[in-house]
């Protein structure tokens, strides 16, 4: 998948600037997600930087063990502090080698600590993008991580599991979109999405 380890921090960066520029009268907002409002995304957001970041500790339990699946993600009254505090500690944790390598876990899916930075770097990057779209905020992810991300989206753009689990089907984009649009449409959403 990689042959080093990436530094989150320029994209948790991203996603808590994002977060800190939704107001809450976005919050029922519909998103690229089918299933989430704003509120949701954001809930889902946080519970994934927080299991990802156990992940890279190798602090498995009810934070890893958890199917992001098992209920409607949301936020408590004290999201806007909590957020980008738990951001900064991913990027942390997963700055130490040692977190890419030996065995994980994270929404009960046992993975190399390589492949868990992989989903945790796409996860930021994908999510990411539907925030951004569903509150009308530019959106630059960092390069490395979309690099990254658009390399694991195109490996598993042929996996018989398509169109179930954590992907829709590819919607088609051309070659010489860019290559947020061409990593949106191999996640299953349509890059020309507007809320």
């Amino acid at each position: 998948m990689t042959d080093s380890t990436l530094d989150l921090e320029p994209q948790t960066r991203v996603i808590a600037r994002l977060a800190d520029g939704v107001r809450d009268d976005q919050f029922t907002d519909r998103t690229p997600c089918p299933e989430y409002t704003v509120r949701n995304l954001l809930g889902h957001l946080l519970g994934l930087t927080v299991a990802f970041r156990d992940a890279g500790r190798k602090d498995l339990g009810p934070t890893t063990d958890t199917s992001p699946e098992a209920a409607l993600p949301d936020i408590g009254p004290g999201w806007r502090e909590e957020l980008p505090k738990v951001l900064a500690e991913l990027a942390e944790v997963w700055r130490d080698p040692a977190a890419w390598t030996g065995e994980t876990r994270a929404g009960g899916v046992p993975l190399t600590g390589e492949e868990a930075g992989v989903v945790v770097t796409d996860e930021l990057v994908i999510h990411g993008w539907d925030l951004a779209r569903a509150t009308g905020q530019p959106y630059a992810p960092d390069p490395a991580a979309l690099q990254l991300s658009y390399g694991m989206l195109l490996a598993a753009a042929d996996a018989p599991s398509r169109g179930g689990g954590i992907f829709g089907p590819v919607v088609p984009v051309p070659d010489d979109a860019a290559l947020l649009d061409r990593a949106v449409g191999l996640s299953g959403r349509d890059p020309q999405w507007r809320a």
